[in-house]
């Protein structure tokens, strides 16, 4: 089974502008993710989607493959599925988010397993258990609510699942929450059905690309992981990322 990894990178991020060159520890935010994702067992071939020439050229000077987009996608999955209609022959498509630069490859290989498995779901994605109390309340923190087939019932920038009669202050450890990591594999046929589908109220609501797919009928398959990851979203998060890389 052929599987292709593309990274979105947009030079022109609105809170973040030229955010997958930023230096961290001595790499590039993009060559960070770029080097761990070749190194999934699962991948046949990686490609950074970007629509900045800037980022082209990076890519290719430390060797990478990148190819160039249009400048008008609204989502990540949108620049993936412009790359994956580029190129032919592949029967699952991971969407590998450009700012994380430390997902690590076990982390890429659960995400896809589901769809390699066969099980009946044309999306995957990945999850971890919660570990910080206030990661529960940290609406930047996405959860997820789980079904017995560990496919995802919603995803929510709020506490979910809510703790009816409980103080707030004793959530933690009463359940488990889950965080979602936003890694998405995709059969090739699906992330273009995706990606034609207008947006729905509750993506608008609470910006989250994911639920237009479960509105949809789509099931999400969620693997695990218990490894933490740290994305980079503003400026700020550099620092952080170098005591997180540092750790």
């Amino acid at each position: 089974m052929k599987v292709l990894g593309i990274i979105p990178s947009r030079y022109g991020a609105t809170r973040f502008p030229g955010k997958p060159l930023a230096d961290i520890g001595g790499k590039t935010m993009v060559e960070r993710v770029y080097t761990q994702a070749v190194q999934a067992s699962c991948m046949t071939d990686v490609i950074v989607a970007t629509e900045d020439d800037r980022i082209i050229q990076h890519v290719l000077g430390f060797g990478g493959k990148a190819m160039m987009t249009r400048t008008d996608h609204q989502t990540g999955t949108d620049r993936c599925a412009e790359v994956a209609r580029m190129v032919e022959g592949y029967d699952i498509v991971v969407n590998i988010q450009g700012d994380e630069p430390f997902i690590l490859p076990e982390q890429i290989d659960a995400a896809v397993q589901p769809l390699i498995d066969g099980r009946l779901t044309d999306i995957s994605t990945l999850a971890k258990p919660i570990e910080q109390a206030d990661d529960i309340f940290n609406p930047n923190i996405v959860k997820v609510v789980l079904d017995k087939r560990n496919c995802a019932m919603y995803f929510s920038r709020s506490p979910i699942p809510h703790l009816r009669g409980i103080p707030m202050d004793d959530w933690f450890g009463r359940v488990i929450f889950y965080k979602h990591i936003g890694l998405y594999a995709f059969r090739s046929e699906t992330i273009q059905q995706v990606t034609a589908l207008p947006p729905g109220i509750y993506e608008q609501a609470e910006s989250l690309e994911q639920l237009r797919w479960l509105a949809n009928g789509y099931p999400i398959a969620v693997g695990m992981t218990d490894k933490e990851t740290m994305g980079i979203d503003v400026p700020e998060d550099i620092e952080k990322a170098k005591s997180f890389l540092a750790s």
